[in-house]
């Protein structure tokens, strides 16, 4: 059996450590996860009180259509549920794009780093993969404009982006999309939408009228705290979610993952309470950080990419030392530094510490 050349190059995402596996390894009770960008605070009430009626007629298969959250996320959006296409969390969207636009001969243009499932799958379509640079955490735009050419079929947008967290402007993302060719698929990926919270963000969904090569992802794995049941869905022109759902799995959502997606978007106080308490434990972490004289990227979404004096993976075995797990930017491509999601406060304040500890213990 021959398997494609590209995938002997390739390596299977590697998820971080798991929680149990740390509490066996170190010997600890209690490991405080803040590696995935997950939501410290859950998901929905309103999911939790009705999971025992999500899990009857488990035999049958799922509305392939997602025809209930379909009309939900419509109307929650003001758009045409022919605008619509959901998948089996925003990942699969970005597979859907692939497969349908990549092949080889063809190109596609993104930052580094950056969230790396467009690249990954862009590579098993046999697509070229052009990679700019990021600057000072931000995309450079001009130069990822100049990797364009007749054979780009996708620009990749990820705003604010993983892992440095940095958002685009109404401005800047307004000059890619005025100069961009419309042969060319701008893709804006706003998985961490719903912590944004700064005033020249570019409102991406009433902006779909205006630009037909626009397409906009969003998931339910982040702020809404069900990463677990894996739904995410993708907004663009009706003629693009039409060339797109030939090659979209059928049954791709979960009968359970779209009922509570349901009842999570009904939900709007958890998602302004948690956002909120998110905002407040990340500007904490910030001030420690500006007091510490240690740089950071200023973030808009639950997760700080922190620049340290020592190697992310030092910092990272520390802290998983004292039942904390992050994410080392040496794995990120971003070496001497940490991803760290934003969680409790109490859990913040003693990571913090900890954090200040091994500094401290650098510099004596």
């Amino acid at each position: 059996m021959k398997a494609k050349e590209i995938l002997k190059q390739m390596t299977p995402y590697k998820p971080g450590k798991q929680i149990d596996e740390v509490k066996k390894e170190y010997g600890l009770d209690k490991i405080v996860k803040l590696a995935s960008n997950e939501n410290p605070f859950g998901f929905s009430p309103q999911v939790k009180n009705q999971l025992p009626k999500l899990i009857e007629q488990l035999e049958k298969y799922p509305d392939g259509y997602s025809a209930s959250l379909r009309t939900k996320v419509a109307e929650f959006l003001n758009v045409s549920e022919e605008h619509l296409i959901f998948g089996n969390g925003s990942d699969e969207i970005v597979q859907i794009i692939c497969r349908t636009f990549l092949e080889p001969g063809a190109n596609t243009v993104m930052a580094t780093p950056t969230f790396p499932q467009y690249k990954h799958n862009a590579l098993i379509e046999g697509a070229e993969v052009r990679e700019v640079p990021l600057s000072e955490g931000h995309h450079n735009l001009e130069a990822m404009l100049e990797q364009v050419d007749e054979n780009t079929r996708v620009l990749w947008l990820c705003t604010p982006n993983n892992p440095t967290g940095v958002h685009i402007s109404e401005e800047s993302v307004r000059g890619v999309l005025d100069k961009c060719p419309n042969h060319v698929l701008v893709v804006m990926d706003e998985a961490y939408y719903e912590y944004m919270e700064t005033t020249d963000a570019f409102e991406s969904i009433s902006a779909l009228k205006q630009y037909n090569n626009l397409m906009v992802l969003r998931t339910f794995s982040k702020a809404y705290g069900l990463a677990g049941l894996r739904v995410g869905y993708g907004v663009a022109s009706k003629e693009l979610i039409a060339t797109l759902e030939p090659a979209r799995e059928p049954f791709n959502t979960s009968t359970i993952g779209q009922a509570a997606a349901l009842l999570a978007l009904d939900d709007q106080n958890f998602i302004q309470e948690t956002t909120k308490e998110n905002s407040r434990n990340k500007n904490a972490l910030m001030s420690f950080l500006d007091d510490l004289q240690v740089d950071y990227y200023p973030s808009e979404a639950n997760f700080v990419l922190v620049h340290l004096p020592v190697s992310g993976d030092e910092m990272f075995d520390h802290l998983l030392s004292k039942g904390f797990i992050v994410r080392s930017g040496e794995a990120l491509g971003l070496p001497n530094s940490i991803r760290l999601t934003i969680g409790k406060k109490e859990d913040m304040e003693i990571i913090q510490s900890e954090i200040k500890e091994k500094l401290m213990s650098v510099t004596r």
